[in-house]
């Protein structure tokens, strides 16, 4: 199985719900997110490649337009704005916009030392 990653960036801000009274991430705060595309496939089509880099630009533009300098409860007013469904969205889009993509994963990243990841 051949397996290629790109990554995205974009900052924004949101508040979460549902915490304990004083929990840090339930007062307005913000990130510089990492999301990643993974993509996989058993054989590489005629040049080589899982699927072309630049072809994932559509969802690189998608990430800029809906989240970049955001406030991401806006967003998502439907969903807690937590990085696994962050992860869980940006997977579904891209899907519909790449659908011949092998995209297998959408891992989302709010620190260095975090991540989350939505793997149908």
């Amino acid at each position: 199985m051949y397996t290629i990653t790109k990554a995205f960036a974009f900052s924004a801000s949101h508040v979460l719900h549902g915490l304990p009274e004083g929990h840090q991430c339930g007062r307005l705060h913000g990130h510089n997110y990492v999301v990643e595309l993974v993509l996989a496939s058993p054989d590489l089509d005629e040049r080589g490649f899982v699927f072309d880099y630049g072809d994932l630009a559509p969802v690189r533009r998608w990430i800029d337009e809906t989240f970049d300098h955001q406030h991401l409860n806006t967003v998502m007013p439907d969903h807690n704005s937590t990085a696994e469904n962050l992860a869980r969205m940006i997977y579904w889009k891209g899907r519909s916009l790449l659908p011949d993509a092998p995209l297998v994963a959408v891992r989302v990243s709010e620190t260095p030392k975090t991540w989350a990841e939505y793997r149908p």
